[in-house]
C-alpha cells in the first residue's frame, strides 16, 4: 500500500453543531464508567484498556438474532475470526461487513456484538463482524489488509452464508469507520470487490488531528484528543504513514467514484467536524451521502442504544438506510 495522497492536508473546517447539553440519558453510562475507574484510553496499558472496553461495551442482554456463527478464514496474518449474524436464514440477504472501533488497538467481536445484532435485525442484512489484527503488535496496514481480505472472502463465499455476494456494504465505528472508508478507497484503486455502500459511524478520517471539535471536545466524553493522538502514534509504522490516504482518507487525490455513504456524527464528539467535512467532500465529489448528525450525543453513542432513546432512534435511521440500499436521503 503506497502513499498516493496530496502533500497538503484537506479542509476540515466544515463544522456540525453541538447541543447546549449532553443528552441526560447518557449520564448513567458516564456514571458507570466512573464507577469502573475508567481513565482515558491513552493513559492505560493496551491490555488494560482492552479489558475495560470489553467490560464497558461488551454484551449484557443482547437482542436475539436467528443465527449467529463464529468462524475463521485464512487471512493475511493467519486465522481471521469472523462473527456472522443472519436475521432470517430462510432468505438470501445483502451483506454488511462491519469493523469494530477501538483506536485500532482495542475492541473485539464482543465489544461490538450488540450493535451488530441490532443492525442485522433492523436492516435485514447479514452482518459479518471482522476481528482484524490490532496495533501495536500489528500496525498499519495489517488491520486494513484483514478488512479487505474479509470483503474478498465474503464476495467469494457469501452464498454459503445465506448472503448475496453481489450486495456487499462495509461499515464501522470510529477507527472501524476509518477502515471502512479505507477499504472503499482500496477496492477502487486495486480492483477489489464492488462495494454497495459505506457506513461511517463517527469515523477517524485524518491524521492531521486539527479541527475545532478536537479542541472543543478535547476532554471527551468517551474519547479525548489525547486518545486520538495516541491512536495514530500506536497504529502507524512511521510518521510517513500519516500522509497515506489509506490512513487518512481525506488525503486521497479524489473521492469520486466511491460507494454511496451514510456518515454518522455526534455533537459531543472530538471527531465531529472531520466526519461532517468528509460527508461534504464526498457529496462535492458526486457521491450520494446521507449525513446523520445527533447534536446531543457523544462519541460511540450507537453502543448505547439499549439505554439512550436518541441512540436507538439513530440506529433505526442507519438500519433504514442499509435496508434501502443506501438510497440518498440527505441535506448534504
Amino acid at each position: 500500500m503506497t502513499d498516493t495522497g496530496p502533500d497538503t492536508p484537506p479542509d476540515t473546517t466544515i463544522a456540525a453543531h453541538a447541543a447546549d447539553e449532553l443528552d441526560p440519558q447518557v449520564q448513567p453510562v458516564l456514571d458507570e464508567a466512573a464507577r469502573l475507574g475508567l481513565p482515558e484510553w491513552s493513559a492505560l496499558s493496551v491490555e488494560s484498556a482492552r479489558r475495560l472496553e470489553d467490560k464497558l461495551f461488551g454484551p449484557t442482554d443482547p437482542p436475539g438474532v436467528e443465527r449467529v456463527s463464529d468462524i475463521a478464514i485464512d487471512g493475511p496474518g493467519g486465522d481471521l475470526p469472523l462473527r456472522v449474524y443472519h436475521p432470517d436464514p430462510e432468505e438470501t440477504l445483502p451483506v454488511l461487513c462491519f469493523f469494530h472501533g477501538g483506536l485500532w488497538a482495542l475492541g473485539t467481536l464482543d465489544s461490538i456484538d450488540e450493535v451488530c445484532r441490532r443492525l442485522a435485525r433492523r436492516s435485514r442484512r447479514v452482518v459479518v463482524s471482522v476481528d482484524y489484527r490490532l496495533a501495536p503488535d500489528h500496525p498499519f496496514p495489517a488491520g486494513l489488509e484483514d478488512c479487505v481480505a474479509a470483503v474478498v472472502w465474503v464476495r467469494e463465499n457469501g452464498a454459503a452464508l445465506g448472503a448475496d455476494p453481489a450486495r456487499i456494504a462495509v461499515g464501522g465505528t470510529s477507527s472501524g469507520g476509518n477502515l471502512a472508508a479505507a477499504t472503499c478507497l482500496y477496492t477502487r484503486a486495486f480492483g477489489g470487490p464492488s462495494v454497495e455502500g459505506q457506513l461511517l459511524c463517527y469515523p477517524m478520517l485524518d491524521s492531521g488531528v486539527d479541527t475545532p471539535s478536537l479542541d472543543e471536545r478535547a476532554d471527551g466524553p468517551f474519547l479525548t484528543r489525547r486518545d486520538v493522538e495516541w491512536a495514530y502514534d500506536t497504529y502507524l509504522r512511521s510518521p510517513v504513514d500519516r500522509h497515506n490516504p489509506f490512513v487518512s482518507p481525506f488525503r486521497a487525490d479524489s473521492l469520486s467514484g466511491l460507494p454511496p455513504a451514510v456518515v454518522v456524527t455526534a455533537g459531543f464528539d472530538p471527531l465531529r467536524d472531520e466526519g461532517a467535512a468528509y460527508a461534504r467532500a464526498l457529496a462535492d465529489a458526486g457521491v450520494p451521502v446521507q449525513h446523520d448528525h445527533d447534536p446531543a450525543m457523544p462519541h460511540g453513542f450507537l453502543s448505547l442504544a439499549a439505554d439512550v432513546d436518541a441512540a436507538d432512534e439513530a440506529l433505526d435511521r442507519v438500519a433504514g438506510a442499509l435496508q434501502n440500499g443506501f438510497a440518498p436521503d440527505s441535506d448534504e
